[in-house]
Order: structure tokens, then C-alpha cells, then sequence
């Protein structure tokens, strides 16, 4: 039978535990936050941009456009071009980087170099290289070729070490 006496102390034996409990729940140190991404290189939020509002600067080759390169939520870095090709020019040789790529052809014809492979696509085309793996594209047509270019760094692919494209350009 249960006395009395077995009850307080059952009481006291859970009050203690909570207690114990309570006390080691707050004594823990708060999970470390994240470090802020640089003030100049903000976590990129959902958003849109406006052909319009893309500024357009003459190469060598033809033209740019920057839309963005700025950490996400789940990459290191996305960055996202676009580029106008003049009619029978090359934007680089092939190269390699760590980082995945690809490009979308909105208009023209271009000259692809799929690792190892060349393959001419037209407008609507969709190419997808790999990390390390050599590409590179030329305009074969004669009117200017533009494509959109979406680069992405998973975690940690940015602190890889990539030889430099000819000419000391980036890898991207």
C-alpha cells in the first residue's frame, strides 16, 4: 500500500528533477548564429530584375549585363550574367571552375564546347557543365548571340583553388 510518506517523497523526487533540469536548460550556452555575411555581400532575398534596368557594358566581344553575385541561403555565391555575343566570336577558350554553371541562349547560334565535345545549339538551348569540366562557347552565326549564365557555389567551392582562365581572367 502506498503510505503517505511514499507520496512527498515522490513529490520531492520530481520537483528535484525538474529542477535539475530547469537549471541545466539554461546554464547551456545559445547556439552560435551564423556570421553575417559581409555588409557588401547580404544574403540574396527573393526578388526580380528588369531587363531595363540591366546596364549594358561594351567588351572586346560584345556585351554584359550583371543581374547579380551575392550569397543565397543555401549557396556561397550565385551569380547570374548576361552576355551578347558578336556574330563569329569566342567570349573565352575553354576553361574549368568548381563552381557549376549554366546557360540559357536566348537568341542566335552558338558553337558549344561540352566537355571535350563541340555541339551547335539555337535559341531556347539549355547547357549544363559541370564542375571541372572544360567548356566554352562561340557565336557561328551572323547575328549576335545572347545566352543567360546562372554560376552557383555550393558550400564551401568558393575556398577551392582554380587555375586562372587565359588571359587572367576569372574563372567565371
Amino acid at each position: 500500500m502506498i503510505t503517505r510518506r511514499d507520496c512527498v517523497v515522490a513529490a520531492l523526487a520530481v520537483a528535484s528533477t525538474l529542477a535539475a533540469v530547469t537549471v541545466a536548460e539554461t546554464a547551456k550556452p545559445a547556439p552560435a548564429a551564423p556570421p553575417p555575411a559581409p555588409a557588401d555581400k547580404a544574403i540574396l532575398d527573393s526578388t526580380a530584375w528588369q531587363w531595363a534596368d540591366l546596364e549594358a557594358r561594351k567588351t572586346d566581344v560584345g556585351q554584359y549585363r550583371r543581374v547579380v553575385r551575392q550569397p543565397t541561403r543555401t549557396l556561397d555565391e550565385l551569380e547570374m550574367h548576361v552576355t551578347t555575343l558578336n556574330p563569329h566570336t569566342t567570349s573565352h577558350p575553354p576553361h574549368t571552375h568548381a563552381n557549376e554553371e549554366m546557360v540559357i541562349l536566348k537568341e542566335g547560334t552558338l558553337k558549344a564546347h561540352v566537355n571535350g565535345k563541340d555541339v551547335i545549339v539555337g535559341p531556347g538551348a539549355v547547357l549544363f557543365y559541370a564542375s571541372m569540366q572544360p567548356h566554352g562557347v562561340t557565336n557561328v552565326g551572323d547575328t549576335p548571340a545572347t545566352y543567360y549564365v546562372i554560376n552557383w557555389a555550393s558550400p564551401g567551392t568558393l575556398t577551392k583553388k582554380t587555375p586562372e582562365a587565359p588571359g587572367g581572367l576569372s574563372n567565371r
